[in-house]
This record gives structure tokens, sequence and C-alpha cells, in this order.
């Protein structure tokens, strides 16, 4: 059998992990379309974990083909705090088309993000399951351990939301992953229209530790399409699943052509991340 090297970035000391607040409240992720990568014939059962939409019903879904790697970016020179930022510049989610049952759920949504808190609530209609975003690592660049113990463990549903409300903003966007920021410039995007709302769950047979499950429960992520001034450079990438439950399956080779969507932190009727 062939073994594969782990690159791992070395802390500084040992990391404390953040409050639910800090860590939410600077997740912005870029999703880039990639190439179409169908996974081997994977089936999950999910359950919802954030308080809010407890009341779900547990779901079985199959991985479909991979539409998108969400990465993590800052947006207007913004820097997130320490240790939110070791935690955060991790976060890499591969999002997978699902199928599942239209749940028809009105939120009101917030924005968590300091640069974002000012703008008005927005009242949505959460309808049915398009993706579900995974954890995996980039070129086998692990993070450090206290890090992976957090990251490997975010687990997004991503549902279909109407209206499809306008944000209108103009942000500058700047890479915090490793791999990506010697090789994607800092680039400007027009945020444009809400597609998607991204809610935390748990995989069966992903058993999450307890000071983990409590900041992770409250990722939630509104997806918004995006316009680039210019063109970004093709990038060819290896991924690896870091999820317990589906790290058994294939490296994939990823090839991002483009960014379309940026998610940002939101809250849900008024229940805020606690910190």
């Amino acid at each position: 059998m062939l073994a594969v090297a782990f690159l791992c970035v070395p802390p500084a000391a040992a990391l404390a992990l953040p409050t639910p607040k800090d860590l939410t409240a600077f997740l912005d992720l870029e999703c880039f379309k990639t190439n179409p990568y169908q996974p081997p014939a994977t089936t999950l059962t999910l359950r919802h974990i954030n308080p809010v939409l407890g009341n779900l019903p547990i779901e079985t879904v199959t991985l479909g083909q991979r539409e998108q790697l969400c990465v993590p970016v800052a947006k207007n020179n913004q820097a997130p705090p320490s240790p939110a930022l070791d935690f955060i510049r991790f976060i890499d989610l591969a999002c997978y088309k699902i199928s599942g049952t239209t749940v028809n759920t009105g939120l009101v949504l917030s924005h968590l993000n300091p640069l974002f808190q000012g703008l008005p609530r927005t009242q949505i209609s959460m309808n049915t399951p398009q993706q579900l975003c995974v954890p995996v690592i980039k070129n086998n660049v692990a993070p450090p351990a206290e890090v992976l113990s957090l990251v490997r463990h975010i687990d997004l549903k991503c549902y279909g939301i109407t209206p499809n409300n306008p944000l209108n903003q103009q942000v500058s966007l700047r890479q915090l992953n490793p791999v990506l920021t010697p090789v994607i410039p800092t680039h400007g995007a027009q945020v444009l229209y809400a597609r998607q709302l991204c809610v935390p769950v748990q995989k069966a047979g992903d058993n999450i530790p307890g000071e983990v499950f409590n900041i992770v429960r409250w990722i939630d992520l509104e997806k918004f399409d995006i316009v680039t001034p210019a063109a970004l450079p093709t990038v060819s990438l290896t991924l690896r699943h870091i999820n317990p439950v589906l790290a058994g399956l294939p490296v994939e080779q990823a090839t991002l052509s483009g960014a379309s969507q940026l998610a940002l932190p939101v809250a849900k009727n008024g229940n805020f991340p606690p910190g």
C-alpha cells in the first residue's frame, strides 16, 4: 500500500477553540465552480443540529456530482481575530448535489459579519435541499491537530431559498488558505442575489466531541451569486476528505474554473451564536 505524506502546518502554540460567535462572524467562503466529478455511491443519514431547525426530520441522501469548492476569504482587508483565524483559514468545503424533502420553513436571517451587521434582516422560506458541503484538505496540506479536530466535523446542508433577495454590495476578497494565497490574487466581487441557505448537520457515524459540537452547530451560511470583474487563474487541486464518515472516499482531482458565489454568515430567527 502506498503511504501518503501529509504536509501539516505547525501551530505557533497550542490553539484554544474559538467562541461560536468569533468563528461564525468571520466565516466567509468564496465558492468556485469545479470540473464535474461523481464520487462512488455514498448514502448518508443527516440530522439537523442547529437549535432553530431541530424539529426537522432526519433524512437520508445520496452524494451526487461535485459542483463547487468553497474556500475561506477575508472581505475588504478585514482580519478575523485569533484564534478564529487559525481555524477559518482551513475550512474548505466541497459541495455535492443532493436531493431531498421540501421543508418550506420560514426564517428571518440576520447578517453576522461586522461589515454587514447594519443591513436589514430578511425573511425567507427554506425550501428543497440542493447540496451537501463537506470538509476537505487541498494538496495534502493538513491543518494542525487542534484545527483538524474542529473543521473535520463541519457539514452543511444547502437548501434553495425564496425570495432571492439581492445584497447589492461591492467587496474585495482575499484568500486565507495557505494553498491558495499565492495563487489567487485579491479581487473585487459584486454580491448579487441570495440562492441558498446552508445549515449545519451531523452525519450518522460521526461522533462529534461536545466542545466542537457546540461551535459547529451555529454555522449558518447564506450563499449569494457574485460577479468578479476579471477572470481568475485556473487552479488544479487534489482534494482529500477529512470527515471520519467520508475518509474512505478516494482522492479527487478538482479544477477551479471561476468564482460563482459567496457564502456569508447569518443567524436565524434572532438565535445568535454564543460568545
